[in-house]
């Protein structure tokens, strides 16, 4: 499998173009009727917890984390498939989380997302230019005469002949549907992409190919793209900055060379040394990562983490950190890192 050049870090001034503050999101989870009669309270899943960050203009922003970790809920939040509990997103000056109607699907339209398996998000039934036409019309893209010509233009953006305009979706390869996942995408000329788990459902053979093609389109198009993933190794060669989830958290955001040579948060090192690598010089000397994560039904008091974690001490018990931004540009959620309370030289690599 060969991988992209790595990418250095995007010199960005303008104002965001996505911020999130806030965001958190449950999941009610049924309840038994001997429950209710008791009038035990609902239990909910925690999938997002006060979620704090930021998406700057033309870049790739990596989010990693364990599964179950919040990645994917994050994404289908960002794009209202799912209604947050609280919270902000603004776009552009856009209140996302208050939009309704029209104006909700302008944004649509604007940030599209790209699904981990795209033979369940395309209809089995519909041909690709089926698919692709039914995008144009119900934004009324292109009027009916043109949209013909506008399939065949992402056809070829993405790399697939003329003649697949015909053909039904499981009459191409995995690699071969996420081409077309993309290309639905594109459709809509949007200015962000939510890539959720790309390139987890294919053969390793494929997975460059496709990575490499989001790439081209990110340089040709101006594209601002949110690439979850668990691929570590492919989140350090295409990502300007990274974010690392845990329980529903952001527990680190800094810049990839900074997040895979410097790592902070203790779980980011674990997550890091827990990752396979031929290098040895990329090896790290973190503790490696014990006990079992935690149910997002009972999420620990304070930091999530400390559980796990082997510099946890009381405080992490009693309070949550806040993600504080470090002096030399990284943000961090932990205890360790207030200079009021310890010494950051416990948690280095």
């Amino acid at each position: 499998m060969t991988l992209p050049l790595s990418k250095s870090t995007l010199p960005l001034l303008d104002p965001p173009l996505m911020e999130i503050h806030g965001l958190t999101k449950t999941f009610p989870v049924g309840q038994s009727l001997l429950s209710r009669w008791r009038g035990q309270p609902r239990r909910a899943v925690q999938a997002l917890t006060d979620v704090e960050l930021t998406v700057r203009r033309g870049e790739t922003l990596g989010i990693v984390g364990e599964s179950g970790c919040g990645k994917s809920t994050l994404a289908r939040t960002l794009v209202r498939l799912y209604d947050a509990d609280r919270g902000s997103v603004r776009y552009g000056g856009l209140d996302v989380l208050a939009l309704r109607g029209t104006e909700l699907r302008q944004y649509n339209r604007r940030v599209q997302m790209i699904f981990q398996d795209p033979y369940s998000s395309l209809n089995p039934r519909m041909t690709v230019e089926a698919v692709l036409r039914e995008a144009l019309s119900v934004h009324k893209m292109r009027p009916p005469a043109e949209q013909p010509e506008r399939v065949r233009e992402l056809l070829h953006l993405v790399g697939l002949p003329p003649e697949a305009a015909g053909r039904l979706p499981h009459e191409f390869s995995g690699g071969q549907r996420q081409r077309i996942g993309i290309a639905r995408a594109l459709a809509l000329e949007p200015e962000c992409l939510i890539a959720d788990e790309l390139v987890s459902a294919l053969d390793v053979s494929v997975q460059a190919q496709v990575v490499n093609l989001l790439l081209e389109l990110q340089e040709r198009l101006d594209l601002t793209v949110l690439f979850v993933a668990h691929d570590l190794r492919l989140v350090r060669h295409i990502s300007h900055r990274v974010a690392v989830m845990y329980l529903g958290r952001v527990v680190e955001v800094s810049d990839t060379q900074a997040i895979f040579t410097t790592p902070r948060h203790p779980y980011t090192q674990a997550l890091l040394a827990a990752a396979p690598t031929l290098d040895p010089s990329r090896r790290t000397a973190a503790p490696a990562i014990t006990g079992e994560l935690p149910s997002p039904l009972n999420v620990p008091s304070g930091c999530a983490f400390r559980t796990r974690c082997p510099h946890a001490f009381d405080r992490c018990a009693a309070e949550r950190p806040a993600l504080l931004k470090l002096e030399d540009g990284p943000q961090v959620a932990c205890h360790l890192y207030d200079p009021a309370h310890a010494d950051p030289a416990r948690v280095a690599t």
